[in-house]
């Protein structure tokens, strides 16, 4: 099931454009380095492989330690922590 973001960015191609470009422009800036350099090491560290569909999932407040986990996991348990009951 697709979330509402989702359902959003297939109806609206222009809206979906200006994100990914937002997002490849953050990804070539120093921060969004960092983040990829950190989750490339530590899914190699953990055995992770490019294509295997899993993500290295960081433990709260770590660069180093974490577990591999189904990407579509890793990503959901990111909205556990904006929800407010």
């Amino acid at each position: 099931m697709a979330g509402k973001t989702s359902d959003y960015y297939k109806k609206n191609p222009k809206a979906k454009a200006k994100r990914l470009k937002q997002q490849k422009a953050y990804m070539q800036t120093e921060k969004g380095k960092e983040i990829r350099r950190n989750a490339d090491r530590l899914s190699a560290k953990l055995g992770g492989s490019v294509g295997d569909g899993k993500d290295a999932s960081h433990y709260k407040g770590s660069k180093t330690n974490g577990r591999l986990q189904p990407a579509s996991e890793n990503r959901r348990s990111r909205l556990k922590v904006r929800k407010t009951k």
